[in-house]
């Protein structure tokens, strides 16, 4: 499941908990109004009560709206002048000071309810727009593509965020399943524009019948576009490019082409071994955006892409990471050990192991990621 479709708003989760204890959340201010005026008439002249009910519109404003504070309120007050008639000293200086005061905080109290009831609406609006529009960039995997399964995790490392500047997509063609996962410069909020700009690339030509190396030559034209005309004038164009892998798993083959932009390379699961096999191209290619190949490189022909190739077979496991993993340092400074995490839960599915990969990534850093971090699994299957 997609960091997307499991993350929850703090403030939905307050306002939905406030709605399902709001009944209950009103029994201690009802029985605070009830109980002070009545001990009022039991105690001492010196010693008066009636000032602590204050307290019980406090409490209501606490977890209550607008409306059941104003309601708790106008009833403080009436028990505050029962109170004062009771005792006869409704109309003694003290009395009417705490008259005054009791008004003034309930009418603020009130104020504050509904100005935080409306900031939270318009949170959640916000957040609503926020999410479709991360989950239309970075959309889900599907759990399977021709022979293959897919599982994938994201965790942003802007806090609230769904999205930043780590990226994963798959496309499906007649007769294979092509596969892209990429690491933007920069991390978080501001790099979601060039993320935008490599999967809308790859998603515009992953479904076109050529050849791996016409793909990224594709993506790299569309990228080195897109960073220039995306570009601040202050900015350096030549300090944005995005690291990336692209495959392609044939449905009839049991290999995997691999083509890397000075991407970490995938490790290879084999079958239920406890064995990884990181899958290093003997020629790598630059990081995209850079355009640091010759012309003919970028003519459309891919000339200058040369895939590598290695064995997938039935069972055997992809695992694709971005540099948020493999870099996440525990207290100490030590790199996380994917290989070596990996291999020990090799038995699990592909879903339960990105999911136990991706929370164990979290305890070993202490639970602050410094960087982006995108997690997909991909099993060949009969």
């Amino acid at each position: 499941m997609s960091a997307v479709m499991i993350t929850a708003s703090v403030v939905e989760t307050l306002r939905a908990w406030r709605r399902s204890t709001r009944p209950l959340w009103l029994v201690g201010p009802l029985l605070m109004i009830v109980a002070i005026p009545v001990a009022d008439g039991f105690l001492p002249p010196d010693i008066h009560l009636a000032h602590l009910l204050v307290v019980a519109v406090a409490v209501t404003a606490v977890g209550a709206g607008p409306r059941a504070t104003a309601l708790i309120g106008a009833l403080a007050v009436l028990a505050l002048v029962c109170a004062g008639l009771e005792r006869r000293s409704l109309t003694t200086e003290s009395v009417l000071v705490e008259l005054s005061a009791l008004l003034a905080v309930c009418a603020f109290l009130v104020l504050f309810t509904g100005l935080r009831d409306r900031r939270e609406r318009e949170l959640a609006r916000v957040r609503s727009v926020s999410d479709a529009a991360q989950r239309v960039v970075l959309r889900p995997l599907p759990q399977r593509a021709g022979p293959v399964t897919l599982a994938s995790q994201y965790r942003s490392a802007e806090a609230d965020a769904t999205i930043g500047g780590d990226l994963y997509a798959a496309a499906r063609i007649p007769g294979s399943t092509r596969l892209l996962i990429g690491d933007v410069r920069g991390k978080g909020l501001p790099s979601i524009s060039d993320t935008a700009i490599v999967l809308g690339a790859f998603r515009a030509a992953a479904h076109r019948r050529i050849p791996l190396p016409e793909l990224v030559a594709y993506i790299e034209d569309a990228v080195r576009w897109g960073l220039a005309e995306f570009s601040e004038p202050k900015e350096d164009a030549a300090e944005r490019f995005v690291t990336a892998a692209v495959m392609d798993i044939p449905d009839d083959e049991p290999v995997v082409h691999l083509i890397s932009c000075g991407h970490p390379p995938p490790l290879l699961l084999r079958g239920r071994t406890r064995t990884a096999l990181a899958l290093a191209v003997p020629e790598p290619s630059p990081p995209l955006g850079l355009g640091l190949w010759p012309a003919d490189s970028t003519d459309g022909t891919g000339a200058g892409y040369v895939p590598a190739t290695f064995p997938f077979r039935h069972g055997d496991r992809l695992v694709l990471y971005t540099d948020g993993v493999s870099e996440a340092r525990n207290a100490d400074g030590d790199f996380y050990p994917l290989a070596e995490r990996a291999t020990a839960w090799a038995d699990k599915a592909p879903g339960p192991l990105v999911e136990r990969l991706a929370a164990d990534v979290r305890a070993y850093t202490g639970g602050r990621l410094h960087d982006d971090m995108a997690l997909v699994v991909v099993q060949r299957d009969a």
